[in-house]
């Protein structure tokens, strides 16, 4: 649309930054869905000294309208604890949150008045997917809130082909709803919407390096 306001994203290095970050979780996370009591107590400030997490903001026309954060070295212990009920009997949910090269991707949100532009949410994953695949990950895991209406399910499966394999009813934030538990192939999702020429390949593919498409590629 001709009116769509320009959308960017950027990793969060600064205090600019993180006050944005809270800004956004103050609104959905504290005041819409009463997920947190502290919004910023998600984000310590050590958080942007550490090579295990990362936060993106995105902006749309320079106001900052969502957020995203990445584990890099996510709390697999914690996830025992859960209590983790597998929607494939065939499957052992241990395949999964026990796999090398995984990286858990939460936080997501976007504020109200800019869930109706897509971009937001795809700019956002877009730039999950390439600081990912640049650290060597394979695998994003992720959980959403089964009867959340905002919940992002609907994207990340239907377009960018992540697949349920558990649910569980307890997590670090405060929701009685069940949580359905997703994870992504990132080189299997390359493929699929490689082969269907989706317009998610063409805009992540547009900011790749040669030698993150000859991985992925290969893989």
């Amino acid at each position: 649309m001709a009116d769509r306001p320009d959308v960017t994203v950027r990793r969060v290095v600064d205090e600019a930054g993180r006050s944005d970050v809270v800004e956004i979780l103050g609104v959905t996370y504290l005041e819409e869905k009463r997920w947190v009591s502290d919004p910023e107590g998600q984000f310590p400030r050590s958080d942007m000294r550490s090579d295990d997490v990362a936060w993106f903001v995105a902006y749309a026309s320079g106001a900052p309208v969502g957020v995203v954060r990445i584990l890099y070295d996510p709390p697999i212990a914690a996830y025992a604890k859960y209590g983790l009920k597998s929607l494939d009997p065939a499957a052992r949910i241990e395949d999964f949150i026990g796999r090398p090269g995984l990286a858990e991707v939460g936080r997501f949100a976007v504020l109200p008045d800019s869930r109706r532009q897509f971009m937001v949410a795809a700019a956002l994953m877009r730039a999950v997917t390439i600081d990912s695949l640049e650290r060597g990950v394979t695998c994003l895991i992720t959980d959403v809130f089964e009867d959340d209406p905002h919940s992002p399910f609907g994207f990340y499966t239907g377009v960018l082909g992540f697949r349920p394999v558990a649910t569980h009813d307890v997590g670090e934030l405060n929701s009685g709803s069940r949580r359905i538990t997703l994870v992504l192939d990132i080189a299997g999702a390359y493929k699929r919407l490689r082969n269907r020429n989706h317009w998610f390949y063409r805009y992540v593919t547009s900011a790749l390096s040669e030698a993150l498409h000859g991985q992925l590629a290969a893989a």
